[in-house]
């Protein structure tokens, strides 16, 4: 069993160190369930990407904004949104950590 907060922390240190500001660490992989806690510094953000079959991203840390053509969602800790089925990207407003949950095909 992971623990969240541990895992939160520790990579949100990570990802400050990182000249990149993100680290990433993947909690399951039972095809075709995915989890993955992701850690981003203020300003750093996860590009305009496809979406999976399924998705849903959960602030456990921090603001970010999710964007997508349909519209932008900023969520802060302890929300939950689903992904559109429509390419998308991620932006941390302050130094966040959130959990991706995929459904891929």
């Amino acid at each position: 069993m992971e623990d969240l907060n541990a895992l939160a922390d520790e990579h949100l240190t990570t990802a400050r160190s990182s000249p990149h500001g993100r680290s990433a660490h993947r909690l399951l992989h039972e095809e075709p369930l995915r989890q993955t806690v992701i850690a981003l510094t203020s300003g750093s953000a996860l590009e305009a990407h496809n979406a999976p079959a399924a998705a849903s991203v959960q602030v456990l840390r921090g603001r970010v904004r999710l964007t997508a053509a349909s519209g932008d969602v900023e969520l802060g800790a302890a929300e939950l949104h689903p992904i559109p089925q429509e390419r998308h990207g991620l932006l941390a407003l302050e130094d966040a950590v959130v959990l991706l949950t995929t459904v891929n095909e």
